[in-house]
């Protein structure tokens, strides 16, 4: 601390706004992974949950729609082979998805999700998922995905979300890297 006290007010202040810069930048560093984390904890913006093996059915249904979106920037055809489909909570469920690559060359997409109502996301776990991997259709070529998942029974327990009737599972396809597939 003496040393701190013998340098000048110039050098302190310079010093300080070192140590700030610091901190910032590891601070927007650690950013993206630590919301991704507290994304995934709390649910937020429907951001859903992984798991191994479902609890278990209870006696409560609910209905689970299934929407689909593609980038303009990937031409591939994207949709659920069902709409919609009323299951069991606690209960492993699995719905299949259809991607059509349209273009004349091979293109890769990643696929992101999110849960609606977002109050619904801590309790929509997938166990297998399409979307935890990049996925490479060749020209013309037609991928059947399916998404393994369940509703974790302590949605009904929750004052927030006990009376949810209908999630509504979303995925949109974006391109992996648009440079790499023009060329």
């Amino acid at each position: 601390m003496a040393g701190w006290k013998a340098m000048s007010r110039t050098n302190r202040t310079a010093a300080l706004a070192v140590l700030f810069i610091c901190f910032m930048t590891g601070l927007a560093w650690a950013s993206v992974p630590l919301y991704r984390l507290f994304c995934s904890v709390t649910g937020l913006n429907g951001t859903t949950q992984r798991g191994l093996v479902a609890p278990g059915a209870v006696d409560h249904q609910i209905r689970v729609d299934f929407d689909t979106n593609v980038s303009p920037k990937l031409p591939w055809k994207f949709t659920p082979e069902n709409r919609s489909d009323t299951i069991a909570i606690g209960a492993r469920d699995m719905a299949f998805f259809t991607a059509t690559n349209t273009s004349t060359k091979p293109l890769t997409g990643t696929a992101t999700f999110n849960v609606q109502p977002a109050q619904a996301g801590k309790y929509f776990t997938k166990i297998q998922c399409f979307c935890f991997t990049q996925q490479t259709l060749k020209p013309g070529e037609t991928a059947r995905m399916p998404v393994i998942f369940f509703v974790d029974p302590k949605i009904l327990s929750d004052p927030d979300a006990a009376d949810i009737q209908t999630i509504t599972l979303s995925y949109t396809f974006y391109p992996v890297d648009s440079a790499k597939n023009a060329s």
